[in-house]
């Protein structure tokens, strides 16, 4: 999940540019069995999805740490980036031991607080895009590692044909202050293009343009596609007021979207993959894992899912394959 502007990250890319040149940094912590260590937690803003993914991040660190031996200290930026930056400023001041910084604005404020400071991100789609890394292989190589939210776009944009085999233009929405979205859209344009689908972007910079811009926008399409992309999660109730009037079926890349405004997702967990960075964060506390070696990690079991009520209203029929939305 990302949003807002693009941080500048000076003191990330100061890093990476020093680091060609200098010794790299020792970033392997020495596990003290007398110690509670302290971790910042900063979440962009209060959604299901990142609510779960820093529970289930709290639970796998409680797991494997002992409850004892850890204090949280979880703050959350009503979504500001601005905040995030203050925020993890905050957690370098007090000498935190790790940061976890919860949705794309949350790893940028925190890559330009901290170069020493182990930091996971999650929540992320696309890591090379928030830190502005190009031919990015999946090790950041600093003090910064963490999990993606990113389920496999070629089989969301496999979902438009299997639900909808009739369907010819698709619309795709994202707001265009988030970088992540916008990789998405560029990545699931290409695979419906190739399925001979027409296809219209429909972006927005903040979310009062929202409604007005989908609505000047969603005549003649067939189907609405929009990734995981946090603006248009706060605004479900827009989306769907906009789109249930209209008998518009929306395809959402996450299940908490779906539930608020769509007929289909293929989700990621995002308790599951809190977890597999809490997991993570053990890893580098306690068992002296070096984060400048960790690649990016992925929930590697997408599930189909639906939403009853506005398929039924729609009269949409999906596949047995599919699980409906609790």
């Amino acid at each position: 999940m990302k949003k807002t502007k693009l941080l500048t990250l000076l003191p990330f890319m100061a890093m990476m540019l020093t680091s060609c040149g200098n010794a790299k940094p020792n970033y392997i912590i020495e596990y003290d069995p007398d110690k509670v260590y302290n971790i910042g937690i900063c979440q962009l803003v209060t959604h299901p999805a990142l609510d779960q993914a820093t529970n289930g991040f709290i639970e796998a660190v409680k797991e494997g740490l002992g409850e004892s031996k850890v204090k949280f200290d979880q703050q959350e930026a009503a979504g500001n980036s601005d905040t995030c930056l203050t925020i993890c400023n905050s957690f370098v001041s007090k000498k935190v031991d790790l940061i976890m910084a919860n949705a794309t604005p949350a790893v940028q404020a925190a890559a330009n607080s901290t170069l020493d400071i182990p930091i996971l991100g999650t929540s992320v789609t696309e890591y090379g895009v928030a830190l502005n890394i190009k031919n990015f292989d999946g090790v950041i190589g600093s003090n910064i590692s963490g999990t993606s939210d990113l389920a496999p776009l070629d089989e969301q944009a496999n979902m438009v044909k299997e639900l909808f085999p009739e369907a010819k233009s698709v619309g795709l929405l994202y707001c265009s202050a988030e970088a992540n979205s916008k990789y998405q859209i560029d990545t699931v344009k290409g695979f419906l293009t190739e399925k001979g689908l027409t296809v219209k972007t429909i972006s927005f910079a903040e979310s009062n343009e929202l409604q007005s811009v989908l609505t000047a926008n969603v005549e003649g399409l067939d189907v609405l596609y929009i990734p995981t992309d946090n603006t248009c999660a706060d605004n479900t109730s827009v989306i769907d007021g906009v789109c249930r009037a209209k008998k518009l079926p929306v395809i959402c890349g996450e299940e908490n979207m779906c539930k608020g405004c769509g007929v289909a997702s293929l989700s990621i967990d995002y308790f599951n993959l809190g977890k597999k960075t809490g997991q993570m964060a053990v890893d580098i506390i306690k068992n002296g894992q070096d984060i400048s070696k960790m690649a990016i990690a992925y929930d590697e079991s997408p599930v189909k899912k639906f939403n009853k009520t506005i398929c039924e209203e729609l009269d949409v029929t999906v596949p047995d394959s599919y699980i409906e939305i609790a």
